[in-house]
């Protein structure tokens, strides 16, 4: 009902727009609510038409967020607009959310135009800063100061699709200042090829003079240059060895013969980077012989995080503890500070007999409530056990939950089905409380049935718990009656509908997936056949019962399908049947399910599935009212020869 009201708004609002209304449509015009109208003006600025937004901001002079009103008629004129009227607009909401959210806009406009003046006193104003392009532009202010900045700027330059015209003018500005010398810009190119962004590999290239036409051709036509051999000179072995890594990732193997072919060509450290290219590819595919064929010949070659990650995945894979430790032992720093490695490089060691070593890794994130953490927990001989609850959060604590302007803006904005802009304002609000507000938060949204931003609330704490909170179990009768009816694991259906909803009723992916469960339609069709649902129709897949029965059903058929490892079919319910399948074939023995789930080579399901399997891990606790064991849960994944699947 809310996108028909919507839609029609935006059409009656264009009619008037467009000309004289006719009598027809001034009759109409007074039905259009005030939520329609801002929804247009949203759309307006959204698309920079700032005609249109002032029209029909001029129509909400007491609409009830009149801050985003005034933001909506601004943004489309950031470009023109005074810097007197911005001030104005920042010293009139400042201290909030959207003066925060004017600001990166504006800043990324002064960046953009080398108002470095005007930057230079904005900027240390922005209170998220939590833009990669305005910290690249930040980082250019001070170059042109002559500061030096490589090593942040290295640290920065991870992901190129966050790049835009900021990152890419630092680059360039950084090698004008031979801060940036010609490996770095290079491994930045061979970066953005990596990721598929071919427009920032070819405005790097242009700092150090290469052929646009030639490196273009390397990312999307790579066989060309591979046919054509690797030439002479360092420019033409770097484009050979870009061309090298895009071919791999469509057939390695064809990848590996040119090389082959090629390898005389080449100095020993250019070599050892072209076998990194095409080791990360085969790993990407889980090629057995990734290692032994591939990374073996890589030796010490510089890497991106991803290589050095599907490096130590290879290793995990094989269960090579030594290669896996010293691989592990030369990542970058963050990296290498990350739970995941931390836990790993702790069962390297243990593999070597240094315990004490191992133990101090494990107690360093066991008091982490997450996927490793857990794990952590279990290396140390205990089991997952739910934390002491905190005190009960009393009404006066809440009170002034009810009464927070930014917590009142982002109901409003849920109730627009604006979640985006809801979060932010909710977001905003939980940086200014200690932990027992965030708690007290997180039951205000409880009460206001905004599940989502209760448990993400609540699981910002760290000393004081409320696991209710964090892991609700809403609908219950719905699962109890669906989970009771196919003998399935209760604790891990919520699991699974806590990663792929947070009980947003009506959440809708990109993909299509609706509903608590997040259900294909051919999915949910497949299921309703399956299971004798007579009569069902597409729209019912949003019904709370049907989504939950249909998602329920689904992830008993892939059980069964994944012969009973949760693990398994939870990648399967994620990804689809025959990726996991697929996944398992490769194996060459059989592996701890955590060493499957941090194989995944999709990084969406690797993730799904640890939150997956984790957040079951906690039901369990809490409704059986006793510890848990995580590494039990996943149990082992063995090889198995694939197998197509006929489910969806």
């Amino acid at each position: 009902m809310f996108r028909m009201n919507w839609f029609l708004g935006m059409a009656l609002i264009a009619v008037v727009t467009i000309g004289c209304p006719s009598a027809q449509a001034a009759k109409h015009l007074v039905n259009i609510s005030e939520d329609d109208i801002f929804l247009a003006l949203r759309n307006a600025a959204l698309h920079d038409d700032a005609g249109r937004a002032n029209e029909y901001a001029s129509r909400l002079p007491h609409y009830a967020i009149p801050s985003y009103v005034d933001y909506y008629r601004l943004r489309p004129r950031i470009k023109n607009a005074s810097k007197t009227e911005i001030r104005q607009f920042l010293t009139r909401y400042d201290g909030s959310a959207i003066a925060d959210r004017l600001r990166n806009d504006w800043l990324l406009d002064l960046g953009y135009k080398r108002d470095w003046v005007t930057f230079d006193e904005q900027y240390p104003l922005f209170a998220l800063d939590d833009d990669t392009q305005v910290k690249c532009y930040a980082l250019m202010s001070r170059v042109l100061k002559g500061q030096v900045v490589t090593d942040d700027a290295r640290a920065l330059l991870m992901s190129p699709k966050d790049y835009g015209d900021g990152c890419q003018s630092l680059i360039v500005t950084l090698v004008q200042a031979k801060q940036f010398s010609a490996d770095d810009v290079w491994a930045q190119i061979r970066l953005a090829a990596e990721a598929n962004w071919s427009g920032v590999a070819r405005r790097i290239g242009t700092s150090i003079n290469v052929p646009e036409r030639q490196l273009v051709q390397a990312i999307d036509h790579p066989l060309v240059p591979l046919l054509k051999g690797p030439g002479k000179g360092r420019t033409a072995h770097e484009i050979y060895i870009v061309a090298l890594g895009r071919a791999a990732k469509i057939n390695y193997e064809q990848a590996a013969l040119a090389l082959k072919r090629s390898e005389k060509n080449f100095t020993p450290q250019e070599l050892e980077l072209a076998w990194a290219q095409i080791a990360l590819q085969a790993s990407l595919k889980l090629e057995p012989q990734a290692l032994s064929e591939y990374w073996s010949k890589a030796k010490d070659a510089p890497l991106s995080n991803e290589g050095y990650q599907w490096k130590a995945r290879m290793a995990l894979r094989a269960e090579d503890w030594k290669l896996l430790k010293s691989i592990i032992e030369v990542m970058p720093a963050t990296l290498r500070s990350e739970p995941v490695w931390i836990y790993w490089l702790g069962r390297a060691l243990e593999a070597e007999n240094q315990n004490e070593e191992a133990r101090k890794l494990f107690q360093s994130i066991a008091d982490q409530t997450y996927f490793y953490g857990q794990l952590a927990t279990e290396a140390l001989g205990k089991k997952i056990a739910i934390p002491p609850g905190a005190q009960p959060i009393a009404d006066a604590e809440i009170a002034p939950m009810a009464a927070n302007e930014g917590f009142r803006r982002a109901l409003k904005f849920f109730e627009l089905d604006l979640r985006f802009e809801g979060v932010r304002e909710w977001n905003w609000e939980l940086r200014k409380f200690n932990e027992r507000q965030h708690l007290a938060a997180a039951e205000f949204a409880r009460q206001s049935n905004v599940l989502d931003r209760m448990v993400s609330t609540s699981d910002r704490t760290k000393t004081e718990y409320d696991f209710t909170q964090r892991f609700p179990s809403p609908h219950r009768d719905y699962v109890y009656n669906a989970t009771k009816a196919l003998d399935l694991d209760m604790a891990w259906v919520y699991g699974l509908m806590r990663q792929e909803s947070r009980f947003i009723k009506s959440a809708h992916s990109e993909a299509g997936a609706s509903g608590l469960m997040q259900i294909m339609p051919a999915t949910a069709r497949y299921v309703a056949k399956k299971i004798g649902m007579d009569g069902f129709h597409r729209d019912q897949v949003n019904d709370i019962g049907t989504n939950i029965q249909l998602g329920s059903n689904y992830l008993n058929m892939v059980l069964k399908d994944m012969d009973g490892s949760e693990a398994m079919a939870t990648a399967a319910y994620n990804a689809g049947p025959k990726r996991p399948r697929a996944w398992r074939a490769t194996l060459a023995h059989p592996v701890e399910g955590a060493i499957f789930a941090e194989t995944i080579p999709f990084t969406e399901t690797r993730g799904y599935v640890k939150n997956v399997m984790s957040n079951a891990t906690y039901y369990a606790a809490l409704f059986e009212g006793k510890p848990q064991s995580l590494r039990a849960r996943l149990g082992f994944v063995a090889p198995k020869e694939f197998t197509a699947s006929e489910l969806p």
